[in-house]
């Protein structure tokens, strides 16, 4: 008797859940981000990304005029696209650094309040001590200065990428 209690209470639990994920599902099929990001100096880009922030880069690809057209992201422009993940998992976001192969149409920002649209990133890192030597190492400028404490054990830093696209760093030091 008890464990026909037992095995009436797992399925009942099974059957609550079940209905729970069904009425709850999303309509999306992917539950990440995969963010274009286009760049005046691919080559810098790359490296910004990948020898001072850390990331990955997982894969690149040319989209040639005439799929850029078709696809509405060009009129006139082959696009050079690579590929950058904070980690090398099915699971993570996807940073696509785009070259048109021709020079930018605006101003690098110097607050988040000179342009429009997407300005910033959040990154959130176990550790910045060595993400702040590696900025240091290339030169690059902390725009937040120091470290500012956010809560218990955890700092933010930000800097800006060679576009001026600002970078969020979250975490101890």
């Amino acid at each position: 008797m008890k464990n026909l209690i037992t095995l009436f209470l797992l399925s009942t639990l099974a059957f609550v859940t079940t209905a729970q994920n069904s009425s709850s599902e999303s309509e999306f099929s992917n539950p990440t981000f995969f963010v274009g990001n286009v760049v005046a100096d691919l080559n810098a880009s790359i490296d910004f990304y990948t020898n001072v922030i850390g990331m990955t880069k997982t894969r690149e690809f040319t989209v040639p005029v005439e799929k850029a057209k078709e696809l509405g992201l060009s009129n006139k422009y082959t696009l050079d696209v690579v590929v950058l993940k904070l980690e090398n998992s099915e699971k993570a976001n996807e940073w696509k650094l785009m070259s048109l192969r021709k020079k930018p149409g605006h101003k690098k920002p110097k607050w988040i309040h000179d342009d429009t649209g997407m300005q910033y990133i959040t990154i959130f890192v176990k550790h910045l001590n060595p993400i702040i030597e590696r900025i240091k190492k290339h030169n690059i400028k902390i725009n937040s200065g120091i470290p500012s404490q956010l809560g218990e054990n955890k700092y933010f830093i930000l800097v800006q990428d060679p576009d001026g696209t600002f970078i969020e760093l979250i975490g101890p030091k």
